[in-house]
């Protein structure tokens, strides 16, 4: 090791986690002391040019691929760590290819499912070196040159070590992006390129909302399917990447992730998706502090919750979509449909997504006669209960949830202060004491929630949402989360 485990942690002073951290590095070389491993503090660029002094971990992993070889390695150890991936690149020396594969990339830079699936305490630098170890055998990363191919391969080395080494002109074009409107520049990223992470980019590309939209695949391999699509017509202010490091300074970031895994229970959906939080949620935060978090992810009150908790954020800035589609349906069936736009514009779905959604009302018009308050009542509940069966009918396709992420989107960018009915915290509202996320109507703005608006009292609607925040309570208490949590 370049520096002693104490020099290292003088040295790891603004890292979040230092003890973590160290006690990792030290491991690694307690595990595998025949390795050549090296570790210093050095600069690292970001795909944005802002660069950081982070901890660099180098050496060389024995490979066996009918003879032995050994592969070197670069990595850079987050400030985030153990709670965000290294970054990974291959280090060839000048007389070695990189043979670009389902684990790398042209540029040396790895991808692994380890690392996409990355959560502490089970993840750690040893069995990233496991699975690199083994993922190169099934196929080797490097490959020998000829003199001849020697000497143009010198030029991407370089062109990599501009990377990984933190000499990049980026930092002066990053600088030249910022100054976009006045100073202000509208960065949005969409965590996953799954049907509904697509959805959001095309609709926010639509809204015209944002300056720039960083699309996140956090899949394995290589672009395929709408991803692939979206490289090959290059949308103008589109970027597609694997590192998270390309979210930095996002305003909105929206997470549609789900899991795919083989859950047998509704519980076991849910922890996986919660596991998959666990390696994205640190990341984002870290590199976009001051953004607000939309969730699309499902379900909805439950991973907005897990959002909150991880990312550590205020409540105002960590936000569900929660009812703002079928807020936006209902009131345009009342309006549209039955003609009853004194009703339409005071409507709200508020609650939980799915069956136990409930209308309600903002605000009532004043009677003076009891007889005629309990009339028009009946009456609005008529209409609600035709408009409720109108809207069962209507399924959340992707690109209709990517239509209302766009919507929620413009309303925060552009500070409009316009209510919308999301997912946000709802202790103290309806005698409500638990830390659960529902959707009830919020003025959004740059910092997420600016106010809850203030719903007509309906002791069927306070029963309702009781009734979700318990049971939603009650599925979070059976969730595993990190240690943060009390």
């Amino acid at each position: 090791m370049a520096l002693s485990a104490e020099a290292l942690r003088k040295q790891l002073g603004k890292y979040k986690f230092r003890d973590l951290t160290v006690e990792e590095v030290t491991a690694v070389s307690r595990a595998h002391p025949n390795f050549s491993f090296s570790f210093s503090i050095n600069t690292y660029t970001f795909k944005d040019g802002s660069q950081k002094d982070l901890l660099n971990f180098s050496g060389t992993v024995p490979v066996k691929y009918g003879n032995s070889y050994n592969i070197p390695i670069h990595l850079w150890i987050l400030d985030s760590h153990p709670f965000a991936p290294p970054i990974c690149f291959l280090k060839p020396t000048a007389n070695m290819g990189i043979s670009v594969g389902k684990h790398v990339d042209a540029h040396g830079r790895i991808y692994l499912p380890y690392l996409q699936n990355w959560s502490h305490p089970k993840s750690t630098i040893i069995g990233l070196i496991k699975e690199m170890i083994a993922k190169f055998e099934e196929e080797l990363p490097l490959y020998s040159l000829s003199s001849s191919d020697a000497d143009r391969q010198s030029e991407l080395l370089s062109y990599i070590a501009r990377i990984t080494e933190g000499d990049t002109d980026m930092k002066s074009k990053s600088k030249t992006d910022g100054v976009k409107n006045g100073g202000c520049f509208n960065k949005v990223t969409v965590v996953g390129a799954g049907d509904l992470g697509i959805a959001c980019v095309l609709a926010v590309v639509a809204k015209g909302a944002a300056d720039k939209i960083v699309l996140l695949d956090l899949s394995e391999g290589a672009a395929k399917g709408g991803t692939m699509d979206l490289e090959i017509f290059a949308l103008p202010n589109v970027e597609i990447s694997k590192d998270f490091s390309a979210s930095t300074d996002s305003k909105v970031v929206v997470l549609t992730v789900n899991s795919l895994g083989n859950a047998q229970t509704y519980l076991d959906v849910i922890q996986n998706n919660v596991d998959l939080f666990k390696g994205i949620i640190p990341a984002v935060s870290h590199y976009s502090q001051n953004s607000v978090l939309l969730v699309a992810s499902q379900p909805v009150e439950i991973m907005t919750y897990v959002s909150w908790k991880l990312s550590a954020f205020p409540k105002s800035r960590v936000v569900g979509v929660g009812g703002n589609l079928d807020t936006e349906r209902f009131q345009y069936i009342l309006t549209k449909l039955f003609q009853a736009e004194a009703l339409g514009k005071d409507a709200w779905i508020v609650g939980e997504q799915g069956e136990d959604k409930v209308p309600s009302w903002t605000s009532s018009k004043s009677v003076t006669n009891e007889k005629e308050a309990m009339a028009a009542r009946n009456s609005r509940e008529k209409v609600a209960n035709r408009a409720m069966e109108v809207l069962k009918g209507k399924g959340q396709r992707s690109w209709s949830v990517g239509l209302s992420v766009a919507d929620l989107t413009d309303s925060i960018l552009k500070d409009k202060r316009k209510v919308h009915s999301v997912s946000t915290l709802a202790k103290g509202f309806c005698s409500i004491n638990s830390e659960v996320f529902l959707s009830l109507p919020c003025i959004l703005g740059t910092s997420g929630v600016v106010e809850m608006v203030t719903l007509e009292e309906d002791p069927l609607v306070q029963e309702k949402l009781q009734s979700s925040a318990g049971s939603i309570h009650d599925l979070q208490q059976q969730l595993k989360l990190i240690s943060t949590e009390t």
